[in-house]
């Protein structure tokens, strides 16, 4: 009886001893996912200028990513802007990207080397144009940029493209009717502060840093884009069909309105890569993106505009198949 007691026991105690095991088992696979790993690997991401909010957003996106996807290594390129940014994600240089629409679609309407293997994985925000004279300038409308010497930015930004356009709407040649300085926000600034510019374009997110720091220093303040300049833009066509009215708030540049809102236009900022960038990276990198808007939204401020309701209208790309998975798995 007592050797049969002592087997009961026994068996007791390796089934009590077999649960444990199996409750420690499940334990450690939820604290440390065996069998699962995030993407690793190299690659690249194509900024924008080193003051630009590209830049920056670039930046914080990747420490974010090394936070979710720690065998990621992130590599960030600076470049003069959107047009070099799709043409290196086009082409393969770089994998992913930010860019406005408008030179999304200007690549592809040119059948670009890669065109058509590039796909969205996110709308992200807008990007306002700024144009910028000191306070005392005679310029209070596009048209009256005419004979002045006005920054630009460079051949491969999205700045030139937006200013080319604005300036015909305006019945203005960039080539002709001013003098273009190829510079971009880095140097922009100075050159204004310096009276070796009378006026700078730039489209960016709202605020600039380049920006609110000049409104600090210099007495500046913000050129008109009127809705009567957009209709006609719209007419053009093309790439200018991407542009839509918008408002700059008063509050953006507090210093350089003095109070008053700002008419002007605004265009769709994307993020961008190829067809054949693997899917669970592009799903991994897109779910970053959305569940890091509050994070880098607190120093790029435009960044909190990141909305996962409308992320998913990345035209005129189609959507990368690894983003459609992650939006598939958050919907409602």
């Amino acid at each position: 009886m007592f050797q049969a007691l002592g087997r009961i026991g026994r068996r007791r105690v390796l089934q009590g001893s077999t649960a444990a095991f199996v409750a420690f088992g499940l334990l450690l696979w939820w604290l440390l996912p065996l069998g699962e790993s995030s993407p690793g690997g190299t690659v690249t991401f194509s900024t924008g200028t080193r003051t630009g909010v590209y830049q920056l957003y670039g930046e914080l996106l990747q420490k974010a990513l090394a936070k979710d996807m720690p065998r990621l290594d992130v590599k960030l390129l600076n470049s003069e802007g959107s047009q070099e940014n799709v043409a290196r994600v086009a082409t393969g240089k770089a994998d992913f990207t930010i860019a406005a629409a408008d030179a999304v679609e200007k690549y592809k309407l040119a059948g670009g080397p890669g065109a058509d293997q590039l796909r969205g994985c996110a709308r992200l925000y807008d990007d306002y144009v700024h144009v910028v004279v000191p306070r005392a300038s005679s310029v209070d409308s596009i048209k009256d940029l005419r004979g002045k010497k006005v920054a630009v930015g460079q051949p491969g930004s999205g700045v030139r493209l937006i200013a080319g356009h604005v300036l015909e709407a305006a019945g203005l040649d960039l080539g002709k009717d001013i003098t273009p300085v190829s510079e971009g926000i880095g140097t922009m600034p100075k050159l204004l502060e310096e009276g070796k510019i009378d006026a700078f374009f730039w489209s960016g997110g709202l605020p600039t840093s380049a920006v609110t720091d000049l409104s600090t220093s210099v007495d500046i303040r913000l050129v008109p884009i009127d809705e009567n300049l957009i209709e006609k833009l719209h007419k053009q066509g093309r790439e200018s069909r991407y542009y839509r009215a918008a408002v700059m708030p008063a509050d953006a540049y507090p210093k350089a309105q003095a109070g008053a809102a700002v008419p002007t236009l605004a265009v769709a900022n994307l993020l961008v890569t190829r067809a054949d960038t693997d899917a669970e990276l592009t799903e991994g990198l897109t779910r970053t993106v959305i569940d890091s808007r509050d994070r880098i939204g607190g120093e790029v401020h435009a960044a909190q505009l990141v909305d996962l309701r409308t992320a998913i209208y990345t035209d005129p790309l189609g959507l990368h198949e690894g983003a459609r998975r992650y939006y598939r798995s958050v919907k409602p």
